[in-house]
This record gives structure tokens, C-alpha cells and sequence, in this order.
């Protein structure tokens, strides 16, 4: 359940974040300062910045947080690419007419929460996949959101055809929303719904009751 939606690669993390300062003068040529744009709407460098800075600045208050930061060297992408996600899977949610309730959020935290030891344990080990603690809940209304859409599609995200068919639904949305990334950070593949420069796809299988 506990997988980032992005690899996050061991990487040279202080050159990575000695880069990140330069980025915000960059932009692309159409949307200058722009990390990218989905539908028509920017999400700007310093936006992408404030959350990977809020994500290091929890990984440093952390007993392990050499190891944490570390461990997400490639941040910037991973984060990048999760508020890219964000806005698919929202559009996705739209079209299908899915809600989430914030007492489904809550639900579905106190499960985990009792699975993970804790609400601090559960807080940890979604830091170590370089998500911020106040990052939780969005990151719980995801998984229901998906949840929901696949329900929609009468596909089980537990099985591989289950998958495929969110995974066709998501990249039809992703097609429609013009998605134009700042080159420094890669490119969008609307076919896997992920930046290219990362890794792992955008699907986790876990629910609430699995691995912890």
C-alpha cells in the first residue's frame, strides 16, 4: 500500500537540489516559470519547490533523515509528477462522478493508522516515499478516488485486466488535457500517465489492509 506513486531513486541529492534555485528561471518558452501545465493551467516552479522543500524540511527533523533524503534524491521529479497525476486522476474522478467524503479519508486512515503501529509510524512511512505528513490525507483520497473510478469501470484494481482498464481510462483523460512539461524535468507519457524520468507506474495494487 505504502509505495510512492514514482520511483524515487538514490541519486547525488545535493546536486540535485544545488540545480533545483536555476530551474525557476527556466520555464518553457510558452510558459515561462511553468514546471508544466495541465488543461491550460500552470503549476509553477515555486509551487513544485514548496512542497519538496516541505517534504526535506520533515525528512530532516527525522532520527533517519540522512537516509531519507538520501533515499528520494530525485524528489523534484517524484513530486512533479504526482501533482501532474493529481489533476488526471481529479478530471478522471469528475468525468466518472466520483466523490470521496472526508469521512471515508478518516476511515480509511484509521485502518491504516492501526495496521501501521500508529498515526506517527503511519506519518513515517509515508515520509519515507517523500510524502510530507501533511500530505497524508491527499494522498489517502487518491487511492479511494481510484478506487472509485475503477468501481465505475466494473475493474478490480487487485487484478492485472483491473488495472489496465483504469490505466486505459486515466490515459484517455491524460490525452485530453494537453499536458506540456518544463524539459528540464522530462516528458509526459500519457500513454503510462507518468513523467518519463521516473520509474514505477502510477498504479498500487496495496489497499489499506496489505503490506504496512
Amino acid at each position: 500500500m505504502f509505495r510512492r506513486r514514482t520511483a524515487l531513486s538514490v541519486s547525488a541529492t545535493a546536486a540535485l537540489l544545488a540545480a533545483t534555485p536555476l530551474l525557476a528561471a527556466c520555464g518553457s518558452g510558452a510558459h515561462p516559470g511553468a514546471a508544466a501545465v495541465v488543461d491550460g493551467k500552470r503549476i509553477t516552479v515555486a509551487q513544485l519547490q514548496a512542497k519538496v522543500k516541505d517534504v526535506r524540511a520533515a525528512q530532516a527533523k527525522s532520527p533517519q533523515g540522512t537516509q531519507l533524503i538520501m533515499n528520494t534524491g530525485r524528489l523534484s521529479l517524484a513530486t512533479l509528477n504526482g501533482m501532474i497525476f493529481d489533476r488526471v486522476l481529479a478530471r478522471s474522478a469528475e468525468h466518472a462522478g466520483v466523490t470521496v467524503t472526508r469521512r471515508a479519508v478518516q476511515k480509511w486512515r484509521d485502518q491504516a493508522e492501526q495496521q501501521a503501529g500508529g498515526a506517527e509510524r503511519l506519518k513515517a512511512m509515508w515520509l519515507q516515499q517523500g510524502i510530507a505528513p501533511d500530505e497524508v490525507d491527499a494522498m489517502v483520497r487518491n487511492q479511494l478516488l481510484l478506487d472509485g473510478v475503477a468501481k465505475r469501470l466494473g475493474a478490480d484494481r487487485g487484478k492485472p485486466e483491473g488495472q489496465r482498464a483504469l490505466a486505459r481510462e486515466l490515459a484517455k483523460t491524460s490525452r485530453s488535457m494537453g499536458i506540456d512539461v518544463n524539459p528540464r524535468f522530462g516528458k509526459w507519457d500519457d500513454q503510462q500517465v507518468i513523467l518519463g524520468e521516473t520509474k514505477d507506474p502510477w498504479i498500487t495494487t496495496g489497499q489499506a489492509k496489505q503490506q504496512t
